[in-house]
């Protein structure tokens, strides 16, 4: 006997991407509130937020061999809703250090859930025999979206973050329970050669060039997520609504790119596709950096969001086909220096707004969209239906590789 629904394998990833980022989401309308409360300024709030990256790369690092002997189903259903438990008990931090500790275990059960969907994802692809890995991460965006949108009109009613990220954790576990209730982790795949990616790979030249074309989509996702409700607080003198709504109308138009991304990478090149995306982005840290108006904030924010949507995944379809070393050895390499930059950034950008305002720290994105355009072409310029080379989902083999791609960015 099962709970919950029956779902077909990648409905259940679809499920588990998107309940996760619900349980995830729900703090981000709210920054301001618990800013307020705190009387911090920018830079202490961003110290404070490091506690959380600090946590998930521990736990991407070293958490892999816990996960696979705890077993995926008890880890996933355990995790998610002690993840918003973590969430709701953080926000009762009276000081930046205090939070900054609190959210510490919080980056360890993301980091833990990160293993477990990315992992499940390319082995439900690969059991498919189709790729669902962007999909996936559409619903991750889907989430986001619904969770920036609780927030906002919880904010609005005037109802405390507590309270608000208390109500979160029943709403997760039922919502676990409902859609993966009867979830069983897809068989793995085992690789041909064995190889294993080390905890630390080495980059290459050329991985280097691969991580300047994502720098620039996973500092601007990681500042919208974190700082767009600040930012409208700060510079318009928004209302609670309108905060957090931004964070949700970031999310949507990403989880719309990211839903149909497969299709338009099918049938034009990749580096064109990062192109058309990059432009997308730099229109949208241009609005956000001189906008006059909050209808033309949030638009910026929109076109973040479409930005920001592909631009990892297509980086890591580049790093899988390279032939110089295993694809598994690659990816790693990509993945680890690409998710520090999504995780330690957007933090280090409050000390850029306390010193030269709010608008600067997105302005802080500008160069390193120009340096993506200049490498966008090392994704390659053949549509990938054309191209002979292996798929990305090779290197998410659980046999190959502990280091799964960070959710926010596939």
């Amino acid at each position: 006997m099962t709970l919950g629904l029956s779902l077909a394998p990648q409905h259940r990833v679809y499920a588990g991407f998107g309940i996760y980022s619900f349980a995830m989401g729900n703090i981000f309308p709210r920054l301001p509130d618990i800013k307020h409360a705190m009387d911090i300024q920018d830079g202490t709030l961003g110290l404070s937020l490091i506690g959380t990256p600090i946590g998930t790369l521990t736990a991407l690092t070293l958490a892999a061999p816990i996960v696979e002997r705890v077993g995926f189903r008890r880890a996933l259903l355990g995790l998610v809703p002690l993840l918003a438990a973590a969430y709701a008990i953080a926000v009762h931090a009276p000081g930046p250090v205090a939070l900054f500790l609190m959210l510490f275990p919080v980056g360890l059960m993301i980091g833990s859930i990160e293993i477990v969907l990315n992992v499940e994802a390319d082995r439900t692809e690969f059991l498919l025999k189709r790729r669902i890995m962007n999909r996936a991460h559409s619903f991750w965006s889907m989430g986001f979206f619904g969770a920036g949108l609780f927030g906002a009109a919880l904010a609005h009613l005037g109802v405390s973050p507590q309270l608000h990220l208390a109500m979160v954790v029943p709403m997760v576990a039922v919502s676990m329970a409902l859609f993966l209730g009867g979830y069983q982790p897809a068989p793995s795949r085992f690789a041909g050669n064995g190889d294993k990616a080390p905890k630390l790979a080495r980059p290459t030249l050329p991985i280097l060039v691969l991580v300047a074309v994502t720098l620039s989509a996973m500092l601007m996702e990681g500042a919208s997520i974190d700082w767009s409700a600040i930012y409208m607080r700060t510079v318009f003198d928004s209302g609670p609504f309108i905060a957090g709504f931004t964070v949700a109308l970031f999310a949507f138009p990403q989880a719309t790119t990211r839903f149909f991304a497969d299709s338009f990478v099918e049938r034009h090149s990749p580096s064109g596709v990062a192109r058309v995306l990059l432009a997308s982005m730099a229109a949208g840290v241009l609005l956000v950096f001189l906008s006059p108006a909050p209808f033309l904030s949030m638009l910026g924010f929109a076109l973040l969001g479409i930005g920001s949507s592909a631009l990892f995944p297509l980086a890591i379809s580049a790093a899988a086909q390279r032939t110089d070393r295993p694809a598994a050895i690659n990816v790693a390499a990509l993945s680890q220096i690409s998710f520090v930059a999504f995780l330690l950034g957007p933090p280090l950008l409050g000390f850029v707004s306390d010193h030269w305002g709010i608008r600067s720290a997105f302005a802080i994105g500008i160069p390193f969209i120009v340096l993506s355009l200049l490498t966008a072409g090392s994704l390659g310029r053949r549509p990938a239906s054309d191209s002979p080379a292996k798929s990305s989902s090779e290197a998410f083999d659980p046999a190959r590789q502990e280091i799964a791609a960070p959710t926010g960015e596939a």
